[in-house]
């Protein structure tokens, strides 16, 4: 019956849709061998890993390698002694450790990932309070002219 350690009480479907999903999230979406290890985006040459996710694989920045601490949590990967990139998700990184980042948080042509939302909302915030700065109303300001 399926994976012993899932909670689930019937047999893992043929397809795992449940690692495609997975591998989604953590975008593990690199074309697949044969197909040369490029973002389909920018066209910059990465580092292709398989992943724990069978049929997937993931793309990260060549030769970069971070202090862990620095990098926001799920966006963490390691190489294993497999060379499997796994990703670390919200595990603390031990003093000293240092990870791989995935190339999608750096490619030039898509939209930034933003890894703090709450300071989305504060930059949004800090927008309005700044226009209004700058949207005084037209009537009853003196001449200065």
């Amino acid at each position: 019956m399926g994976d012993p350690e899932s909670t689930w009480s019937c047999p893992d479907p043929p397809d795992r849709p449940a690692d495609d999903f997975q591998a989604l999230l953590e975008g593990a979406t690199a074309p697949r061998p044969p197909a040369p290890p490029e973002c389909p985006f920018c066209d910059l040459p990465q580092d292709r890993y398989a992943t724990s996710y069978p049929g997937h694989w993931i793309l990260l920045e060549p030769r970069i390698l971070v202090p862990a601490h620095t990098v926001p949590p799920r966006r963490r990967w390691v190489i294993t002694s497999t060379g499997t990139a796994m990703n670390l998700w919200d595990a603390e990184p031990l003093p000293g450790a240092r990870c791989r980042i995935p190339h999608r948080i750096a490619c030039p042509r898509l939209v930034p990932e933003d890894h703090w939302p709450w300071v989305t909302a504060l930059r949004q915030h800090n927008g309005v309070r700044a226009q209004r700065l700058f949207d005084l109303p037209e009537e009853g300001l003196p001449d200065t002219g």
